[in-house]
């Protein structure tokens, strides 16, 4: 399988995993010309695209999903809260309900030989999950948009070949920085996003010797930067005797370009 960022951050959210012929989408975050650009630098198209997960309803995660399904018919999976409010957002006009299908937490969807899980976070959405991805003996697991994580997330991280997961601010830079304190408040509570230290926490509770990626994304454009996070998930893990033993590549996800697409073995 191979995992391929095509943005991930505040501002929007889509990624590719597949082969090198034909995949799914999770999320769509980003205007379909970013996304159909993302795809082209790896060879690939809409055409190739067998299905596009949705995590949960907010803008960064859907604003391109509507003109993508108006050019190309691609069936669409998400919990049925989440469906309902893409719909209730108005922009999915002259697009068939036929598209979307529901899942639940914990349901298991094939995909070309693919077994997609979701699994539920807790963040301020509707029914938000996020979602485990298995082929053979690869596993890679995606998570982001949570205030906090549970065992039962931990559960299903377990045992991930690679993994994507949600750094999304530093803590004092959020604190001193110019958002109202509303949405201060929103940001560290439990639905609202991880910081660099919790993403560390969670990633020492998933170290394993199969560990081959991970990738810290979703970062805040107000509140972090990529080298800021880089430095304080690995002075973290740096403190793990597990961490020193594992041959993992820890990478920054970009916001508005593509990360390298990783092949995992």
């Amino acid at each position: 399988m191979q995992l391929y960022s095509i943005a991930s951050g505040s501002s929007g959210n889509c990624l590719y995993v597949g082969e090198k012929k034909q995949g799914i989408l999770i999320d769509a975050g980003i205007s379909m010309k970013r996304i159909e650009q993302g795809l082209k630098a790896q060879q690939l198209s809409l055409e190739q695209i067998r299905a596009i997960f949705i995590t949960h309803e907010h803008t960064d995660h859907i604003s391109g999903l509507g003109p993508i399904l108006r050019k190309a018919p691609i069936p669409v999976y998400a919990t049925a809260g989440t469906i309902h409010a893409i719909w209730e957002k108005g922009n999915m006009a002259n697009i068939s309900p036929s598209l979307f299908h529901s899942i639940r937490p914990q349901q298991e969807v094939e995909i070309d030989g693919m077994q997609l899980r979701a699994f539920s976070i807790s963040h301020d959405a509707v029914e938000p999950v996020c979602y485990t991805l298995i082929k053979e003996k690869q596993k890679i697991g995606i998570a982001t948009d949570m205030g906090c994580y549970s065992d039962e997330v931990i559960r299903n991280l377990e045992d991930c070949s690679s993994l994507l997961l949600e750094a999304n601010h530093d803590i004092n830079l959020l604190q001193v920085g110019r958002y109202p304190y509303s949405l201060k408040m929103r940001i560290l509570g439990d639905k609202g996003h991880l910081s660099n230290d919790s993403c560390a926490r969670l990633i020492r509770e998933l170290l394993h010797p199969g560990l081959q990626h991970i990738i810290l994304g979703h970062l805040s454009k107000e509140n972090n930067f990529p080298e800021l996070a880089y430095q304080t998930v690995s002075y973290e893990l740096e403190q793990s005797e597990m961490w020193k033993r594992l041959d993992t590549r820890l990478l920054v996800a970009e916001r508005f370009k593509p990360t390298e697409m990783l092949s995992i073995k």
